[in-house]
């Protein structure tokens, strides 16, 4: 309903800045929804979220430093498939 109404509003703003203005808040809407739709689609095929790891790491430990984004998705690779000799998925 709020980007319907959102759309209402720029076709019936009779100023400029009053239609940009509400291209800018569409246009953050769809960033927004962008942005979760992928997080989304990266969680279902099992591609961690490294952003949601590092807010968490700084909020719940501030005296360790996060991993580098290579290093944070080859921890969560062997987690998840075994590597190191850890067991778990191996698919050949």
């Amino acid at each position: 309903m709020t980007f319907l109404k959102t759309l209402q509003g720029a076709k019936d703003a009779s100023s400029g800045r009053a239609e940009e203005a509400t291209a800018f808040s569409l246009r953050d809407s769809l960033t927004a929804f962008g942005k979760c739709f992928c997080q989304g689609a990266r969680l279902m095929v099992g591609v961690p979220d490294y952003d949601t790891y590092v807010a968490h790491i700084r909020r719940t430990h501030p005296d360790q430093e996060p991993m580098t984004y290579a290093a944070f998705f080859r921890e969560r690779q062997d987690a998840r498939y075994g590597g190191s000799g850890k067991g778990g998925f191996r698919c050949c």
